[in-house]
């Protein structure tokens, strides 16, 4: 991992999670980042159509439902940057010519949606009990027109940035596993989001291991 500069700090809004809210998908979560709610839902492994078979391991479609309206190019950019990840840490090679659906759909936007996406989406594979080489998590930095990181940021932060960045960690070895960004930003904010970005994965995974130890604690 690389080094934080002191003048960096981690902060997040409140969180917040539910697993097995819905009876018809193999695994559902909703997550909550302040404002910004999301809720998920993983279908399979199932069987899958010829066209989209793959002989050595499962199909993984990833879809998502904006709160009203059509999906558009954002939410096509959004699924492929949720499916690499999904792609990167599940074991799909268990489930040969077969087919995994992940649904998210939005319940409310109120900035860094797409980590919310990313958190809501590892949930939801853990409640499906699908096998995965590691748990991953998203984290959005913003870069203010002064320089400073905002983890985390609202919809009006976003706006008021010069660069917004998000990147899913994995939990082994705090690696980024994908990355978007946008905006202009120099290559030492670059190093210094993803530094910033892997200190505050360490949060996001303890907020994991809570929730389901406040789960399972409930079931026994």
């Amino acid at each position: 991992m690389m080094e934080v500069s002191p003048s960096s700090t981690v902060s997040f809004r409140e969180f917040g999670c539910e697993q097995t809210l819905l009876s018809r998908p193999d695994g559902s979560a909703s997550f909550v980042q302040g404002d910004t709610s999301v809720m998920a839902g993983v279908y399979g492994p199932a069987e899958v159509k010829v066209s989209k078979e793959i002989y050595d391991r499962a199909t993984l479609e990833v879809l998502v439902h904006p709160k009203v309206g059509l999906p558009g190019v954002r939410e096509r950019s959004q699924e492929q940057c949720v499916r690499e990840t999904c792609e990167a840490s599940l074991l799909l090679s268990l489930h040969p010519r077969s087919s995994l659906t992940l649904i998210l759909q939005v319940l409310h936007d109120d900035g860094s949606l797409l980590s919310c996406f990313l958190n809501a989406a590892c949930m939801a594979l853990m409640d499906a009990g699908l096998s995965m080489s590691c748990l991953f998590c998203g984290v959005t930095c913003a870069i203010s027109t002064d320089g400073e990181i905002i983890t985390d940021p609202t919809a009006a932060q976003e706006k008021e940035s010069r660069a917004l960045m998000t990147f899913a960690i994995d939990s082994k070895e705090h690696r980024v596993m994908m990355s978007s960004t946008k905006g202009s930003f120099s290559v030492n904010e670059l190093q210094q989001c993803i530094a910033v970005s892997q200190k505050a994965s360490e949060k996001i995974f303890q907020f994991y291991r809570d929730s389901v130890r406040r789960r399972y604690s409930k079931n026994l």
